[in-house]
């Protein structure tokens, strides 16, 4: 039943990112005068339609993609209001619209997930879990952890990126703390393990719930993020990344049932790092990609009309079935690792 369940909200994610990252194209475009032919969500058969101002709204069967149909995207159209027409800041924002409103949709995320969950201002401890490494060095609820590995810690994000490091370099930490009485005692903690393999000493600190830490807190992360995937994308690239690292949607739907089981929170979250990756992907400059097209349309603003619009629609129809034959490959890839085994 939890299947049918994470297969459902996999389905809601898709339509979300798609919807976002595709109403970016499509709200930049009329914004710059561009003709919209179609604006589909989903793809392959037709199931629901509406026209309306020109463009016709469509949903579509396989919620796994969709479109903004531009009028003279890949082909010469005599309409004024082609895109080939405008200039070429008109094409450049079109293109980057959706990508950004990717980004956007994330960082919309983390931010109000941040506030919710709130962020640790003051690295007061709300609680200290009994029998704990910090429980058994003497720590309890209201002491201030002052330093961590002999380095002050003003906040309690500061606290959590110590102790993280600690635990990478070692099983131990050495931590500072403070009584509410003002004593001053410092420790040298071992690590234990949880259930899911972490280090850790067993210290909660208290919430700080602020609108404008969540927002600079969501951008932050979003960057880092962002980072993250540029690193492992760079490792594929030069060979040292793993196949692993790469799924496609049967192993998107599998994560997301695994996340769904977890809890909302946790849904949110992926859906946020989904998104992330979505643009990350697009503004790649690969052929029928977002990132292809903006290259080309850089390219032939330098160059004029050395390259035609049937040139660079032929060379995006070619990156758009090597894509395909890639996703058919992951898809392949995913179901030997995530059903077959």
């Amino acid at each position: 039943m939890h299947l049918l369940l994470g297969i459902l909200v996999a389905i809601i994610m898709f339509a979300i990112m798609v919807a976002v990252h595709e109403g970016g194209h499509f709200l930049a475009a009329r914004a710059v005068g561009v003709k919209v032919n179609e604006f589909a969500i989903g793809m392959g058969p037709l199931i629901l339609k509406k026209e309306k101002n020109g463009t016709l709204y469509s949903l579509r069967a396989f919620p796994v993609g969709g479109y903004c149909a531009l009028e003279g995207e890949d082909t010469e159209s005599e309409d004024e209001h082609a895109f080939h027409n405008r200039p070429a800041w008109a094409k450049a924002l079109v293109l980057v619209a959706g990508p950004l409103m990717n980004f956007i949709l994330a960082y919309v995320i983390l931010a109000i997930l941040i506030t919710y969950i709130g962020t640790s201002a003051m690295p007061v401890l709300s609680s200290v879990e009994k029998d704990s490494p910090a429980y058994l060095a003497g720590m309890r609820a209201e002491d201030t952890i002052t330093e961590v590995q002999g380095k002050a810690t003003p906040d309690g994000n500061d606290v959590r990126e110590a102790i993280h490091d600690a635990a990478e370099a070692g099983d131990s930490v050495m931590v500072t703390f403070e009584k509410p009485d003002g004593s001053i005692n410092k420790k040298e903690i071992a690590f234990a393990t949880d259930d899911n393999g972490n280090k850790i000493i067993g210290v909660m600190f208290r919430s700080h719930h602020n609108l404008l830490t969540g927002m600079k807190q969501g951008l932050i992360s979003c960057f880092t993020m962002e980072k993250e995937m540029l690193v492992i994308l760079g490792k594929m690239i030069i060979g040292q990344g793993s196949t692993q690292d790469v799924v496609g949607p049967v192993g998107i739907v599998t994560v997301v049932d695994q996340t769904t089981q977890a809890g909302p929170l946790n849904v949110f979250y992926l859906l946020a790092l989904l998104s992330l990756n979505l643009g990350l992907v697009n503004i790649l400059p690969f052929p029928a990609l977002d990132g292809g097209r903006l290259l080309f349309v850089i390219i032939r603003a330098v160059t004029g009309h050395r390259i035609t619009d049937e040139m660079e629609g032929r060379i995006h129809y070619a990156g758009i079935l090597i894509l395909f034959s890639l996703m058919i490959l992951i898809t392949l890839k995913d179901i030997h690792t995530f059903i077959l085994n």
